[in-house]
């Protein structure tokens, strides 16, 4: 499949990629404060693998969900941090707030099969693929 980058800016994600939503349909949510989440897709023979960087948060903080049509949404929200009314902040760099990424899932994936890990800050979703079925082929010789 060829990748086309975005007009946009984002070299990471692709106008004409068939699995990821449209960005200008109103059901792709993407909060803005954590919303640059990266997430690498990679397709192997036996599954579909989803690694989600997601540092700092525990997994009671993460969502894996399967919506109607096949489509896998991960999510989460790091909560703001208690403010001391004594402290200075002197900088604040690290965001808070949620997160939404959603990805069309191909048909042949195994619903009901679906796992989800957790170490060292990286969400790693495992769909599996059924078997492609084989096609009984028969030779036809060509007379004449």
């Amino acid at each position: 499949m060829a990748m086309i980058p975005s007009l946009f800016g984002n070299n990471n994600t692709t106008i004409f990629d068939p699995f990821s939503f449209n960005m200008f349909d109103p059901s792709t949510e993407t909060s803005t404060a954590i919303s640059n989440t990266r997430i690498d897709w990679k397709e192997t023979p036996e599954a579909h693998i989803f690694k989600a960087d997601v540092p700092g948060l525990k997994k009671e903080e993460v969502k894996v969900e399967v919506e109607e049509g096949k489509v896998l949404r991960i999510s989460g929200e790091r909560s703001v941090e208690k403010e001391d009314k004594i402290d200075t902040w002197h900088r604040t760099e690290r965001s808070s707030g949620k997160f939404t990424r959603r990805f069309r899932l191909p048909e042949n994936v195994k619903m009901d099969q679906i796992k989800a890990t957790m170490e060292n800050g990286v969400l790693c979703v495992v769909v599996p693929k059924e078997e492609e079925k084989k096609r009984d082929v028969k030779n036809i010789q060509i007379c004449g």
